[in-house]
């Protein structure tokens, strides 16, 4: 069977969309570890764990959260807990789990690393879109992420793995940091 090549219209915007993530992504991660001292990796725990309730976040949810296997989020975070970042705690409801916690070397980490990565996500996107296209942008991020849920099994946790954390004001987040994540 012959495959459904992509059109000009369709292949424009699949490859621009790739083009966009790649190196808008590559672009934030090198400033934030530039200006901040953290990794994006860093980054995503550090945003998941000080928007959770107390700070602390089970790890297994973390992991949903990050899209990350087991393996990849114990080395994180003993990476992390070296620098003192966040430490490990004893789950309350399951002796096999644990939490991630966030310390005051973690939350002064994100609390001065959010306004800068927020200008730069405005500098280098939001800010060179018009109220028009950013409708657009969230009207397609809509309708692609409930295709992956229906279609795939891929849920909201899936839709932040990659990368896209949810920029809001303090007043909009419960830890007054990034989110309404």
């Amino acid at each position: 069977m012959e495959p459904r090549w992509l059109d000009e219209r369709e292949e424009r915007a699949w490859r621009g969309f790739q083009r966009v993530r790649t190196e808008l992504t590559a672009h934030l991660a090198r400033q934030l570890t530039r200006e901040c001292g953290l990794t994006e990796a860093d980054f995503g725990v550090l945003v998941n764990v000080s928007e959770a309730p107390g700070r602390r976040l089970r790890s297994r949810d973390l992991g949903r959260a990050l899209g990350w296997e087991r393996s990849r989020l114990s080395h994180q975070i003993a990476r992390m807990e070296a620098r003192g970042t966040v430490r490990r705690e004893p789950c309350a409801d399951d002796a096999r789990g644990f939490d991630v916690v966030l310390t005051d070397v973690g939350l002064a980490a994100i609390e001065a690393a959010a306004p800068v990565h927020l200008a730069a996500v405005r500098h280098c996107f939001t800010d060179l879109l018009s109220p028009a296209q950013l409708d657009a942008l969230g009207d397609i991020a809509d309708i692609v992420t409930a295709h992956l849920a229906a279609e795939h099994g891929q849920g909201e946790a899936d839709y932040e793995s990659c990368g896209a954390e949810r920029i809001l004001p303090p007043e909009a987040s419960s830890s007054g940091h990034m989110r309404g994540r």
